[in-house]
């Protein structure tokens, strides 16, 4: 497992240098709360913007943007919502939800990939 949680740590590290080389400002990395976790909480220009990371080795098992299913985005909107809360942002915030998809050595960035799931945001 911890083998596992260290590959992950590097390609989320790989996903935070990919953003702030497009003008994100990196928040926060893995932000985890009783309701769940968020890989990277960023700003990007009005935006507070929640990014998913997801890493596939090849397109055989699928891609990598499309295990972000509505579960997970369910559950990543609601750690939104609980950040938003905790931290004194829920008025007049811009909050959009970003996918980084890594295929190989291949990095996507898919920008507002989803719509907040839930109630008053």
């Amino acid at each position: 497992m911890e083998n596992l949680r260290t590959k992950g740590g590097a390609y989320e590290s790989r996903a935070a240098e990919f953003l702030q080389s497009r003008g994100y400002r990196i928040l926060e990395r893995n932000f985890r709360c009783r309701i769940g976790e968020v890989d990277i909480i960023a700003r990007d220009g009005n935006y507070l913007v929640f990014v998913e990371v997801k890493y596939r080795k090849s397109a055989s098992r699928g891609m990598p943007v499309e295990a972000v299913g509505f579960a997970k985005q369910k559950k990543i909107s609601s750690v939104a919502g609980y950040y938003l809360m905790t931290h004194g942002l829920y008025e007049n915030t811009a909050v959009r939800f970003d996918v980084v998809a890594i295929l190989g050595e291949e990095i996507r960035l898919y920008q507002n990939a989803f719509s907040y799931i839930g109630h008053g945001l």
